[in-house]
């Protein structure tokens, strides 16, 4: 901290808690020079669990048990975190398909694209960043909404 000066911008740490209140994001960070600012709130969430409905009368006995470990095992692989291809969010924002409200996507998927090729922008502190493609090769899932917040390292496409 410098003698007789703040260094810190409370003005900065305000836009960004009202980021967090307008996204519905529960952190954000940024690190500007030797300043790193990180700025998150508490969220508490209420889960309501209803009651199974009493059944009438015992159902059939059924002919062979269903298996049971084929589906989470199906669900465990098919996490986009872990596909090889996958091109996680550097940052927290709005993810965006469209460069403008009535323009088309930049990436579809089945499209083939290049290294450095534009796929999506990330709106942070009223900043657009451009997310490009680190590898070429065909877009085979887009995993984000338009238009919704993403937290960093939260997959967005896979590339293949």
């Amino acid at each position: 901290m410098l003698k007789g000066k703040s260094s810190i911008d409370t003005a900065m740490i305000r836009e960004l808690a009202q980021v967090l209140a307008d996204t519905d994001l529960t952190e954000i960070e940024i690190e500007l020079e030797a300043l790193k600012i990180r700025v998150a709130r508490q969220v508490t969430v209420h889960a309501t669990v209803a009651a199974p409905a009493p059944v009438a009368a015992a159902p059939a006995p059924l002919a062979a048990p269903a298996p049971t470990l084929a589906a989470p095992a199906a669900a465990a692989g098919d996490d986009p975190r872990k596909h090889p291809g996958v091109v996680p969010s550097p940052m927290v924002g709005t993810a965006y398909r469209r460069p403008s409200p009535d323009a088309k996507p930049l990436v579809e998927v089945g499209q083939s694209v290049k290294e450095g090729e534009r796929l999506c922008l990330i709106e942070a502190m009223k900043t657009f960043n451009d997310i490009v493609a680190p590898r070429s090769g065909t877009v085979t899932r887009i995993l984000f909404e338009d238009g919704r917040p993403v937290e960093y390292g939260e997959p967005l496409m896979i590339i293949e």
